[in-house]
């Protein structure tokens, strides 16, 4: 992976995975093709996914009770809130 692919967004990369799937559902393109689109899918899932899991964590950190310890749900598991750009 080349520093340019390190550093796409998450946004990007999800674009990205978007037209992958438009041009894998067209029919259009050829097995070598499809292959090769299929495995930067892959990691661009992998991106995505590791991005969003360090964005849950960040969260989790700030939901924090007035003493600092994390605030804890019914099972035990750190209290999360949706995320929703713009709030805030």
């Amino acid at each position: 992976m080349t520093k340019k692919e390190a550093d796409i967004s998450f946004e990007k990369a999800f674009t990205r995975l978007e037209e992958i799937l438009e041009k894998l559902n067209s029919g259009s393109v050829t097995l070598d093709e499809s292959l090769t689109l299929y495995e930067e899918a892959d990691k661009l899932i992998t991106k995505c996914g590791l991005k969003l899991s360090a964005a849950e964590k960040s969260v989790e950190k700030l939901i924090k009770q007035r003493n600092g310890a994390l605030s804890m749900d019914a099972e035990n598991n750190p209290t999360k809130e949706p995320f929703s750009p713009g709030n805030g």
